[in-house]
């Protein structure tokens, strides 16, 4: 019996029938993200040596990476080394326990369905820091996230050996074609009291190739207008940011902040009695995700491919914001900014719009499951003493000899 102890279990992990282990859509509550499939558990040796099981359990855990120096040289010291954690995410489930008295049950195979809730937002402001962020890869990996599967299996009185399966996972909840990002936003900001800039935002979710567009208002305090004529405007410069901050819940949290593209109008004139007025458009940046001869590499199993860089994500050890800067060049007056915090979604505004239908589609169905209650298929467990064993394995019996159907 030790040496049956010993044949390893083969596993893996399969999704629905021509779907993806994920079901619903992360950060949309009523979407009731979660995680379904089975566990498969079949000989690891051979196809009819049946394999000793004691338990078997799933979970979802996530793993974050940061390593602020990664994209750096660094010469004359050591550089900090990489910061790591390990969270769970979804509830660890027990998906088979061998009955009391016995160490072990002999089976041929095993189908285990299971179904992870992913956490999502609530009415109080504790569940929301619950929600798991987007799986994303920073250039250099200054920063990652990545989820995975772990499936725990004990074989007797053998060691615990552990599976591990990525799962991707991008959040929905920053799409542009939302209506609360399409409200405008309006910043205002006054220079020595003789000139207000005053910059408009119609919409603050953008993805990649989206164009943003802000309309950018200088006009003379009325009350000092003998100065103000004096002013000059040279030029407005309209850029956008990318602000990483390590550590942003610890003690000493860092930021790095990177200027993703920029665009400048040349005024060269006096400040109007009237004001100045001037809608200026720049286009997000996009990541190319081609080579050089226009075929896409392959990807990593734990990140999604993302035509962009970064987006706004929020995780325990790092955070991603992005703002638009405005900022207007002027002589005998000192120059202003202006800092609106936009919203970067890893997708277009396309295909945000093209997926609302199936988002509401998604909610429907979820609202049937919390109605009536998530249903799963039965497990299937296959004994070596089952009668119909062999076909069930696709083996079937010649003679004397066992032998693949297949053949």
């Amino acid at each position: 019996m030790e040496i049956l102890e010993k044949i390893p279990a083969f596993v893996r992990i399969s999704g629905p029938p021509n779907s993806n282990f994920l079901v619903g859509y992360p950060g949309i509550s009523a979407t009731m993200p979660r995680i379904e499939g089975k566990v498969e558990i079949r000989p690891g040796s051979g196809y009819t040596a049946p394999v000793a099981i004691s338990f078997v359990s799933i979970g979802l855990y996530r793993k974050e990476t940061i390593h602020p120096h990664a994209d750096g040289v660094i010469s004359g010291r050591l550089a900090a080394p990489r910061k790591e954690l390990r969270k769970l995410v979804a509830k660890e489930q027990r998906l088979y326990q061998c009955p009391a008295g016995m160490p072990y049950e002999m089976v041929m195979a095993m189908d285990l369905p299971f179904m992870l809730m992913i956490p999502v937002s609530g009415s109080g402001s504790e569940d929301i820091l619950n929600v798991p962020p987007a799986s994303l890869t920073l250039p250099s990996r200054v920063a990652e996230t990545y989820y995975e599967l772990e499936v725990s299996v004990r074989q007797g009185h053998t060691e615990l050996t552990k599976h591990t399966f990525p799962v991707p996972i991008t959040r929905y909840d920053t799409l542009s074609s939302f209506g609360m990002y399409n409200r405008p936003e309006t910043q205002e900001r006054v220079s020595d009291h003789l000139v207000t800039l005053c910059m408009v935002l119609e919409r603050w979710s953008f993805g990649p190739n989206d164009p943003v567009e802000v309309s950018v208002r200088l006009t003379p305090n009325p009350d000092w207008i003998v100065k103000a004529r004096k002013v000059s405007i040279s030029k407005i410069v309209v850029a956008i940011e990318e602000h990483i901050t390590y550590n942003p819940q610890g003690d000493e949290p860092s930021t790095k902040v990177k200027q993703l593209t920029s665009k400048k109008e040349v005024v060269g004139q006096k400040l109007p009695e009237s004001g100045y007025e001037t809608r200026i458009n720049i286009k997000f940046p996009a990541k190319e995700l081609r080579d050089s001869d226009g075929y896409l590499p392959p990807g990593k199993p734990a990140f999604p491919l993302y035509e962009v860089s970064g987006f706004t994500t929020s995780a325990t050890l790092y955070k991603i914001d992005y703002f638009l800067t405005v900022k207007a060049h002027m002589s005998s007056c000192r120059d202003i900014t202006l800092r609106q915090k936009i919203v970067v979604s890893p997708f277009d505004y396309k295909t945000c719009h093209d997926e609302l239908p199936a988002i509401q589609e998604a909610a429907q169905v979820a609202y049937r499951i919390g109605q009536e209650g998530p249903r799963l298929p039965a497990p299937v467990i296959i004994y070596p003493s089952d009668t119909a064993m062999l076909r069930r394995v696709n083996m079937t019996k010649v003679g004397n000899e066992r032998k693949l159907i297949i053949q």
